[in-house]
């Protein structure tokens, strides 16, 4: 690592601890109110035969994508219920797409999540993506309890004081040199 990726490195710090190490959320009350976006990506690989199901309507519980995009956004209403140190939001915008990948036997799920707030909705984005998932999981477990939730992950972020993030990444590799 060059020093000056140290530096930076170093000047990183882990938000939700105080100078003690206590567990606290984050004071935002300083920060400007900001357009703030945030979107997540993952997926569920499954059989062959269980994507062909979804495609045709197969499942006696209903819809799998709908009620999966469903789960999805009413979870990103709730993330601080379920991450503790998360800010309540008043989200502006909550949208859950889910795809069939026949290529890969995947349901793709992104999530997209906005608000003009003081702080982010990276969380919400994620925990979107991972609600839609473990919904399509339940919803298809009788016919396919092999299927594996991966690759959730943030793509992108916008706004507020650390500015853009874009994943440097093909989703599901690693990025920023993380392996």
């Amino acid at each position: 690592m060059s020093a000056e990726n140290e530096d930076a490195a170093s000047e990183k710090r882990f938000t939700h601890f105080d100078a003690e190490g206590n567990a606290v959320m984050v004071d935002v009350s300083a920060k400007e109110s900001t357009a703030r976006v945030a979107t997540a990506h993952g997926r569920v690989v499954m059989q062959r035969e269980t994507l062909l199901k979804i495609r045709e309507g197969g499942f006696k519980k209903g819809d799998v994508l709908a009620v999966a995009q469903l789960a999805g956004i009413m979870a990103a209403k709730k993330t601080p219920d379920l991450i503790p140190l998360c800010h309540p939001l008043a989200l502006s915008s909550v949208k859950v797409n889910l795809t069939l990948n026949e290529a890969q036997n995947a349901v793709e799920i992104e999530a997209t999540c906005k608000i003009t707030g003081q702080t982010g909705v990276e969380m919400e984005a994620l925990t979107a993506v991972s609600a839609a998932a473990l919904t399509v999981y339940d919803m298809c477990k009788a016919v396919d309890k092999g299927m594996v939730i991966d690759r959730i992950e943030l793509v992108h972020k916008a706004g507020g004081k650390s500015g853009e993030y874009r994943r440097d990444a093909t989703p599901g590799e690693p990025a920023g040199g993380h392996k």
